[in-house]
């Protein structure tokens, strides 16, 4: 077969689809992963072959500028029927579309589209944000599914906007998803469905003690932890004298946003009598924002995180998929400091019902509760347990290997 995956502009996003697009190659379909300019070289230097589509989004910019990223109208942490009200989810969808997503994906759909016109892929995997991945498969009539790296907050407010929906008078609403991509899919003799939104069926990287409940088709897959190419500095192969606890404000989360969620200065002074090694991942910028880094503190630019997880016993972070998922998979109960933003404040909270860390949000947090929680994850050994029990879960899950045959299967099913 061939297979096309495709994201929107961002790193982090590439980097979780290069172990299934890894899978996909050993078991000898032709596969491209496609984005904008920026991502050439990511792409490339992973193994997999860059298709550039588009011109780069200027998101970042825009998001420069705002004093704060959270405002309740980007806030999709409790995607649920009981939880919205029918005239703010309404602008949220408008809100959504206008600021994120139009940016994210007007830039390169055309091209993508002609790729796909050009290659005939059978099947389009797309980023939950991608939607280009969607209009193009139906440009070309490839099977369509989404690859989840996140508690999938978009299928599941998607269907709590079809049930308030119902109940408002006909003729006075429209759907903003239609509106913006129904024109798209009118260039290409396609018409808009809830296929444009949320898939034919969905490549879910998230375990289901985690996952909320969704209306979608879900095909299960064991997220792999991938950090891009890296050299393991020699002192994380070297058993640890002390206890470490990893200390990140999140790599991307730093280069979309240009601040941090972590109190990191606070964060490095509290930790620091306490009887362990605390691993600091800081930019330049975080790092003269911290001033004197304590004694029982290491600080680098980067770790591959999949090296270092393995060797700690906590860690402190703002509750991005990649930290997650990588702590996840090693057993690592978690501090976490998100805001509600994406999944990272719904997936926080299932993490602290789960038993497998603890949770807080950036502007109540102090230096005191990152200590005493820090301290907790290490000494309550309910937490380790837990951590336990989800990473045991998680190695469960059929790998990218295991599902390479499903793929195939879900492909022929619905490819027209």
């Amino acid at each position: 077969m061939r297979i096309l995956l495709t994201t929107v502009s961002e790193r982090s996003h590439v980097l979780c689809m290069v172990p299934l697009a890894w899978a996909l190659m050993n078991a000898g379909h032709e596969v491209r992963l496609a984005s904008a300019p920026a991502m050439a070289d990511v792409i490339s230097s992973t193994g997999a072959t860059a298709v550039v589509v588009g011109s780069d989004h200027t998101l970042h910019d825009a998001l420069a500028q705002e004093d704060s990223m959270e405002h309740v109208l980007s806030d999709w942490s409790e995607p649920f029927e009981d939880s919205q009200d029918w005239e703010t989810l309404l602008l949220k969808y408008q809100v959504a579309v206008g600021y994120a997503l139009q940016p994210y994906n007007d830039t390169i759909v055309e091209d993508l589209v002609e790729f796909a016109q050009y290659w005939r892929p059978d099947l389009v995997i797309w980023d939950p944000m991608t939607h280009a991945g969607a209009v193009a498969a139906k440009a070309v009539g490839a099977a369509s599914a989404r690859l989840i790296w996140c508690v999938d907050v978009y299928s599941r407010m998607r269907q709590t906007f079809h049930t308030l929906s119902a109940a408002q008078p006909a003729g006075s609403w429209s759907d903003p998803m239609a509106d913006w991509l129904g024109p798209q899919l009118d260039k290409y003799g396609a018409t808009f469905d809830d296929e444009a939104v949320v898939g034919q069926w969905t490549v879910d990287l998230i375990p289901d003690s985690i996952q909320i409940e969704l209306p979608v088709r879900r095909l299960p897959v064991r997220f792999v932890p991938y950090n891009g190419p890296a050299v393991v500095p020699g002192w994380v192969n070297r058993p640890a004298e002390r206890p470490r606890v990893m200390l990140t404000p999140g790599v991307s989360f730093g280069k979309i946003f240009g601040t941090s969620l972590v109190p990191l200065k606070a964060s490095l002074e509290a930790l620091a009598d306490l009887d362990v090694e605390v691993i600091a991942t800081l930019n330049e910028q975080e790092r003269d924002a911290v001033g004197t880094i304590p004694s029982n503190a290491r600080v680098v630019d980067f770790v591959p995180l999949h090296a270092v997880l393995p060797t700690c016993a906590a860690a402190v972070h703002h509750g991005g998929f990649g930290t997650w998922s990588t702590a996840a998979v090693y057993g690592v109960p978690q501090y976490l400091v998100p805001i509600r933003v994406a999944d990272m404040w719904i997936k926080s909270q299932q993490t602290v019902k789960y038993g497998a860390g603890l949770c807080s949000h950036p502007t109540e947090t102090t230096a005191q509760m990152v200590r005493d929680g820090v301290r907790r994850l290490m000494e309550e050994e309910r937490f380790q347990r837990r951590a336990t029990a989800l990473q045991e879960e998680i190695r469960e899950i059929p790998g990218p290997n295991e599902v390479v045959a499903d793929l195939v299967r879900l492909t022929r099913e619905h490819r027209s």
